[in-house]
This record gives C-alpha cells, sequence and structure tokens, in this order.
C-alpha cells in the first residue's frame, strides 16, 4: 500500500525503484535544479518541505542525482520551506554557474545514485520513526 502522506521529488532511478511501491514518486529525467524548481512549485502549491533539500556533503556542481520529499497535506504557503528551497536553488546555480557538473561514466553515475538514495533512505527512516508516516 502506498503511503499517501508523502511524496519523494527525485531524477533517482534507484530511488524510484525502491519506493515507488511504498510512497508516491513525482520522477523526471531532468537535472537536479529540475528537481529543486519542480519541489518549488510544489511548495508555492501548498506542500511543505520534509527533507532539507541541499542534504548531504556532495556539492550541486558535483552530483546529478537529487531527491526530496513534500508532504502531501496541501495548505496555506510554508514560508519555511519557500525559504529553505529559494536558498536551495540559488546556492545550486551558483555552484553550477561556477562550474559545470562533469560528464561522469556509468560507475560514477551509479554511486552518485546510491550516495543520493542513502541520504533519502536516512530522512525516510527519521520520519517514519518521529512522523509516524
Amino acid at each position: 500500500m502506498i503511503c499517501k502522506k508523502v511524496t519523494i521529488i527525485t531524477n533517482n532511478s534507484n530511488v524510484c525503484g525502491k519506493y515507488d511501491k511504498k510512497y508516491q514518486i513525482n520522477y523526471t529525467d531532468g537535472t537536479l535544479l529540475d528537481v529543486l524548481k519542480i519541489t518549488r512549485d510544489k511548495i508555492h502549491d501548498g506542500y511543505k518541505l520534509l527533507s532539507h533539500p541541499l542534504s548531504g556533503s556532495v556539492k550541486p556542481n558535483e552530483t546529478v542525482y537529487k531527491s526530496v520529499i513534500v508532504s502531501n497535506e496541501k495548505g496555506n504557503l510554508d514560508i519555511e520551506s519557500l525559504m529553505f528551497i529559494e536558498s536551495a536553488i540559488e546556492t545550486a546555480e551558483k555552484f553550477i554557474n561556477m562550474k559545470q557538473p562533469p560528464s561522469w561514466n556509468n560507475e560514477i553515475l551509479s554511486d552518485f545514485r546510491e550516495i543520493d538514495c542513502t541520504l533519502i533512505d536516512s530522512a525516510i527512516e527519521s520520519m517514519e520513526t518521529y512522523s509516524k508516516i
């Protein structure tokens, strides 16, 4: 049964494959910035950011994968969520404009997918423990 309380926005096929039977997934073939902008659009629609959009120590110009969790409970615009996502977009654009992500080989891309999946695993584990999602 799919949990309808959250949506994972991702461009990572590992995350999609691991969680598509448990959580709602908004999958895009787009870039890290595309994931952040889709997340911003959801926040503008009244959904709340539940995971930090720039979690982990991998810089936005080093990886191409990103997964973010938002609520599915639509409400008023959450200003704190909006500030976090706007800041994340600004930071990502700054890093990407300084240096574009390299054209990584498949082995390195696989490693980056695994890193992103591990980060979202941790966020989900925390939410399941403390929020009862």
